[in-house]
């Protein structure tokens, strides 16, 4: 790819977002979000006299990966402005008002003169891209100004561009990063073979911020009621195709408790699953009575409360495996030392891979798989022990990313 086949790549992204618009909710909100975005940025930024930290996440789940450095920058720089943008709706209408940041923006689509424009405005002393963001003239105008550029919790594979022969474009821009801070070793590996060096292995700062969250953690008394002296399995971020898989077993089984956190909570997703799930309830209908005969699952109707539900589990059922984008995120749910289920489609993602390869998750293929495995975790003591126990262990081991981040920011950048 060349910069004149990237400028057709941007051009005909617009015009996918324009006519996905018509019909789908989530492109109608990228096209508004971006509505005359100079003049709001302009103007947030006219009065501003502060030096600024700049961190781009994608969506939401980069965000919790930047989170944890947010909230170290934060308390060790708090005469920094801290600007936070974001590619996708999920990410920023999510968390616009996040209280750390002093400004939360949608990241105007890439081209030069959106580049030399945005920079213009804001002016950063620091930036920092989270995992996956490569837009080629953000990238190059940040280097050319000689801004020191990071690119934090980053994991790369052979099939990415970077790596085949038509990627020099790819290739190019991870030059334009003053340091890039990596989870694994093959990654390393891939990286060194096309020459880049600038390159530090540390791990993914998201065990950080579930440790975090783990270590606030507050009950939930109603969940807490529901489960009480029950096996309980929490299945989150669910998807369509999970619920084809799951819902045989939960609906046979009356004795266990299933809390159901679907990844999206729409009207029409909810009443899909109330019909997969025939002795269900929603939350939000729950905490208005006591009464739940004949009723064994809860369908989570809320966002934010995941993460503290995954605690009473006896078993995680994490969603995605089943459909083409893949797992979720086994992180939320492995902090809380549990053994982990999900579908056939995780090998993009190193942590489940890793849990799988210690013993603290267990993939399933199909219905019957999933039903054995569920089963077996429940009788047998030893193997439910062992995979709690690997997931305790992955966790405290994967821990420490934000810190060398932050130190290296510390001692390079920021001094």
């Amino acid at each position: 790819m060349n910069t004149f086949t990237y400028q057709l790549f941007l051009a005909s992204y617009i015009f996918g977002i324009r006519i996905a618009s018509l019909f789908n909710k989530k492109a109608q909100l990228w096209l508004k979000g971006r509505q005359n975005i100079f003049d709001t940025i302009h103007q947030a930024f006219s009065q501003n006299t502060s030096p600024v930290i700049w961190l781009h996440c994608a969506s939401l789940g980069e965000f919790e990966q930047g989170r944890p450095l947010i909230e170290k920058l934060k308390k060790d720089y708090p005469h920094y402005k801290i600007l936070l943008t974001f590619f996708s709706p999920s990410g920023y209408e999510v968390q616009q008002h996040y209280a750390l940041a002093d400004y939360v923006f949608y990241l105007p689509l890439d081209g030069k003169k959106s580049a030399k424009l945005f920079l213009d405005e804001v002016n950063p002393k620091l930036v920092i891209f989270v995992k996956y963001e490569y837009w080629y003239y953000y990238l190059k105008e940040i280097n050319s100004r000689q801004i020191p550029l990071l690119l934090i919790s980053a994991i790369f594979r052979k099939s990415q561009p970077f790596f085949q022969p038509y990627g020099k474009l790819y290739r190019n821009m991870l030059q334009f990063y003053t340091q890039i801070f990596i989870q694994d070793f093959d990654s390393k590996k891939l990286l060194s073979n096309i020459g880049i060096r600038n390159i530090t292995v540390c791990g993914d700062t998201r065990v950080d911020r579930v440790l975090s969250v783990a270590q606030l953690w507050k009950p939930v008394e109603k969940i807490e009621k529901f489960c009480h002296h029950h096996k309980v399995i929490v299945c989150g971020s669910t998807w369509e195709e999970d619920d084809e898989e799951l819902n045989h077993y939960v609906n046979k089984n009356m004795d266990i408790r299933f809390i159901i956190a679907p990844h999206e909570i729409d009207e029409d997703r909810l009443r899909e699953c109330l019909s997969f799930y025939k002795h269900s309830i929603l939350y939000s209908e729950y905490l208005k009575t006591d009464s739940i005969e004949n009723i064994n699952t809860i369908i989570i109707d809320n966002i934010g409360l995941l993460k503290r539900l995954y605690n009473y589990a006896t078993i995680c059922f994490i969603g995605g495996g089943f459909g083409g984008d893949g797992v979720h995120n086994v992180l939320e749910a492995a902090v809380y030392q549990k053994p982990l289920v999900f579908g056939p489609v995780y090998e993009k993602y190193l942590e489940a891979v890793e849990l799988e390869e210690q013993g603290a998750a267990f993939p399933a293929e199909n219905t019957l798989e999933l039903e054995e495995i569920f089963n077996q975790l429940f009788a047998d003591k030893v193997l439910y022990q062992k995979a709690a126990a690997a997931s305790e262990r992955y966790i405290k081991n994967k821990s420490g990313a934000t810190l060398q981040i932050e130190n290296y920011i510390r001692e390079h950048i920021l001094k």
